[in-house]
C-alpha cells in the first residue's frame, strides 16, 4: 500500500525545530534575564526591603561575609540543605545591591579541615550529625577592615521569615559601630537578674532585640538624675521614682531629650496575690504625663470585643475556650498606617491596657498610634486583677461605640511639671543652666498605656535549637519598640528593617458568627445557672432537716418537692447541654460550606465550564458538517 511520507517528514522536522527553539529560548533567557526575578511568595521573602537597601547604601568600606555550611549537614538534613540555598541566594542579592561592598565567601567546614578550624575560630556553633560525633556547621560571620565583627552562630530554618532582618541588622552594626545610648529605667527586672529562689532570670527579649542596634544603659530607680550619656530614655512602669529623678526627666524632655514611656493601670506582672496592700499595678507618672498633654484614665482598662484574644479558662471543672476582652490582638486596622513606627506592622499583642486621653488646652499635639476598634468599652481595673472572670466579662460586654487610645505620639510645646522650680533635694549649681519652665522647641515623646506589651509571653517564643537559644517572634511587639526608639533617634534606616513575622489570618466571618453565637449562649447559660443555683438552694433547705441519728426527716409533701426540684435540675442541665450544642451549630454549618467550596465547588465549576465548552465545540462541528 502506498503512503505519502511527506507529512511524516515535515512532522519530524517540525518537532526537531521545536526542540532547538526551546533550547535557544532557554539559553537566551538565562543570558539576558539572569538578574530578572519575580517574587510571588507571601511576605515577599525573596525581595530585599527598603530598609535593607538604605543600610547597604550607607556602607563606606567592604564588609566580608563568610557563610559556613557543612555538606554533610545537608546530606543528613535536607531541610537545612534547602535553607542553605535560600541563604546563599539572599546573600547574593546583598552582594549585588551593595555594589560589591558586601563580599560573600562560602566555606564547607568538613571534619578536620582548615574550613572547620576557621568556623570554630569565628564562633560558628557545630551540631552533631552522626553517631561518630562529627559536627555540622551552618552560620555566618562578617567583619570589616577596622575589626568590627558580627556573628550568626547557627542559622535555624525556624527563623526563615526573619532571615533578612538578622542579616541586615548584623551588617548595620558593622557599618555603624557607634550606637545611641538608651537609658532604661524600669520597675521590672527587664535587664535580667535572679528570682526569689535564686534562679537566674534572662533579660527580656525586647531588650535583646533593642541591644542589637543600640547601647543599653540600665538606670537604677534610686538614681537621682539622668546621666548625660543618655540619648533616649526608655521608661517602663514608673513607680516610686525619686522626685529628683522625675524633675530630671522633666528637664531632659523639655530640653530636647526623647523618651519612650510605658505606663499602665493594671501591670499584671506587678500584681501581688493575697496582699492588695503591696499592689504596684498602677504607674505613678501622672504629673509629667499631664504636663505633656495626656492623661492615663484612672482605674480603667480598655476592652474590645473585635480584637479580643481567644483563651482557655477553667470553669465548673471543665475548660472553656472564649474571648478575653481585656487581652487584645491589634491588627493594621488598629494602627496608624501613616506613621513610620506602625506603618508596616501586622500584629501587636496587648495585655489589659490602660487608656490615654488628650488634655484640652495643653498645647501639645497628641496623635494616636494604637487604638481599639469602635466596639470597645472601658471596664474597671478591679475586674481584671488577679483572677478575672473572663467569661463574665465577655457575657456582660456592652460596646460604647468609640475607639480608645492605647498609644500616642506627643509633639509640640509643653510646659514643665514643676512650674515652681526643682523639688527639695535637687542640688543647684550657680553655673548650671536656668531651669526650663517650658520646652524651647517641640517635645518628642511616645507613650504606650500598657507595660505587659513588653513581656516575652505576649510576642516571642524562646526555642532551644541544637543547644542554642533562639528567639522566634509571633507578634511585632519587639519591632514596635525598635521602630519607636530608632524614630526618636532621628534615623530612618531601621524602620523598614523588621522580621517578616508569621501572623495569623483568621476567617473574620467565622469569628463573627462564633462571637455572636457565644454571646447568646453565655446570656442563656447565665440565666440557666442562676435557676440551677436557686433550685439547689431550695433542695438543700429541704434536705437540711435531720433527726438526732442524722437521718433526713421529710413528710410526703417535702418528698414531692425534692422529686420536683431534682426533675427541674435534670431539665435545666439538659437545656444547658442543648445551648452548648447550639453554640457550635452555626460554626459547623459554615465550616461545612467552606470545606465544600474548597474541595468540591471549584472542581464542579471547572467541570461545568469544560462541559459547556465541549458542547459549544460539538455544536460548531455539527454546524460545519451540515453546511458542507
Amino acid at each position: 500500500m502506498y503512503t505519502n511520507s511527506k507529512p511524516t517528514r515535515f512532522a519530524v522536522i517540525g518537532l526537531g525545530l521545536a526542540v532547538v527553539l526551546l533550547l535557544a529560548i532557554n539559553i537566551f533567557s538565562n543570558a539576558t534575564f539572569k538578574a530578572l526575578q519575580l517574587d510571588l511568595t507571601e511576605g515577599q521573602l525573596f525581595t530585599l526591603s527598603d530598609g535593607t537597601r538604605k543600610v547597604l547604601a550607607t556602607i563606606d568600606e567592604p564588609i566580608n561575609v563568610r557563610l559556613f555550611f557543612s555538606k554533610s549537614l545537608g546530606d543528613a538534613s535536607p531541610q537545612h540543605a534547602t535553607y542553605f540555598k535560600r541563604v546563599k541566594e539572599l546573600l547574593g542579592q546583598y552582594e549585588k545591591i551593595s555594589g560589591g561592598k558586601v563580599v560573600l565567601k562560602i566555606f564547607n567546614p568538613e571534619p578536620f579541615s582548615d574550613a572547620e578550624d576557621m568556623a570554630v575560630a569565628a564562633g560558628i556553633k557545630g551540631v552533631p550529625i552522626n553517631q561518630a560525633g562529627d559536627l555540622g556547621y551552618f552560620g555566618l560571620s562578617a567583619y570589616n577592615s577596622t575589626d568590627d565583627e558580627g556573628l550568626m552562630g547557627f542559622l535555624s530554618p525556624d527563623r526563615e521569615t526573619f532571615l533578612e532582618y538578622d542579616i541586615t541588622k548584623l551588617i548595620h552594626a558593622i557599618a555603624k559601630p557607634k550606637k545611641l545610648v538608651i537609658g532604661v529605667l524600669s520597675s521590672f527586672p527587664v535587664t535580667g537578674g535572679y528570682g526569689p529562689q535564686g534562679a537566674p532570670n534572662p533579660q527580656w527579649a525586647f531588650l535583646d532585640q533593642l541591644g542589637e542596634f543600640f547601647e543599653i544603659l540600665p538606670l537604677p530607680r534610686e538614681m537621682p538624675k539622668l546621666p548625660e550619656a543618655v540619648d533616649i530614655l526608655l521608661l517602663i512602669h514608673p513607680k516610686n521614682i525619686l522626685p529628683e529623678m522625675q524633675y530630671s526627666i522633666d528637664q531632659f524632655v523639655l530640653g530636647g531629650g526623647r523618651a519612650l514611656v510605658f505606663v499602665d493601670t493594671n501591670a499584671e506582672l506587678a500584681a501581688r496575690p493575697g496582699n492588695p496592700a503591696l499592689d504596684d499595678t498602677v504607674s505613678d507618672f501622672d504629673p509629667i504625663l499631664n504636663a505633656w498633654g495626656v492623661k492615663l484614665v484612672k482605674d480603667k482598662v480598655a476592652a474590645d470585643i473585635l480584637t479580643a484574644r481567644r483563651v482557655n479558662v477553667q470553669q465548673g471543672g471543665k475548660v472553656e475556650y472564649t474571648s478575653y476582652v481585656a487581652w487584645l490582638a491589634l491588627t493594621p486596622e488598629n494602627m496608624a498606617r501613616n506613621d513610620v513606627i506602625t506603618g508596616d506592622l501586622q500584629l501587636l499583642n496587648i495585655g489589659s491596657a490602660g487608656i490615654l486621653e488628650p488634655i484640652e488646652g495643653a498645647g501639645t499635639l497628641v496623635t494616636p498610634l494604637l487604638e481599639t476598634s469602635d466596639q470597645s468599652m472601658e471596664i474597671d481595673r478591679s475586674k481584671v486583677m488577679l483572677q478575672p472572670d473572663v467569661i463574665g466579662l465577655f457575657r456582660d460586654f456592652k460596646p460604647q461605640n468609640k475607639k480608645l487610645m492605647l498609644a500616642a505620639r506627643i509633639s509640640g510645646k509643653a510646659k514643665s511639671a514643676f512650674p515652681d522650680g526643682p523639688p527639695k533635694g535637687v542640688e543647684t549649681d550657680a553655673k548650671a543652666a536656668k531651669p526650663l519652665t517650658e520646652s524651647a522647641a517641640g517635645i518628642n515623646v511616645i507613650v504606650v498605656a500598657d507595660t505587659d506589651f513588653l513581656r516575652d509571653r505576649l510576642w516571642v517564643d524562646r526555642q532551644d535549637v541544637f543547644g542554642n537559644m533562639t528567639l522566634v517572634p509571633h507578634a511585632n511587639n519587639g519591632d514596635f519598640v525598635v521602630n519607636a526608639v530608632d524614630n526618636l533617634g532621628g534615623s530612618s534606616e531601621l524602620i523598614d528593617l523588621r522580621g517578616r513575622t508569621r501572623t495569623q489570618r483568621p476567617f473574620h466571618l467565622v469569628q463573627d458568627i462564633q462571637r455572636d453565637a457565644e454571646m447568646q449562649y453565655r446570656s442563656k447559660e447565665k440565666e440557666l445557672q442562676e435557676k440551677l443555683i436557686d433550685i439547689r438552694a431550695k433542695l438543700n433547705k429541704v434536705l437540711r432537716r435531720e433527726d438526732s441519728s442524722g437521718e433526713v426527716i421529710m413528710n410526703t409533701q417535702e418528698k414531692a418537692s425534692v422529686d420536683k426540684f431534682r426533675g427541674e435540675m435534670t431539665t435545666i442541665r439538659k437545656e444547658l447541654r442543648d445551648v452548648q450544642l447550639a453554640l457550635r451549630q452555626d460554626i459547623d454549618t459554615l465550616d461545612s460550606w467552606i470545606k465544600f467550596i474548597n474541595i468540591a465547588a471549584i472542581p464542579l465549576i471547572l467541570l461545568v465550564i469544560s462541559m459547556i465548552a465541549g458542547r459549544r465545540r460539538h455544536t460548531r462541528r455539527r454546524a460545519a458538517v451540515a453546511g458542507q
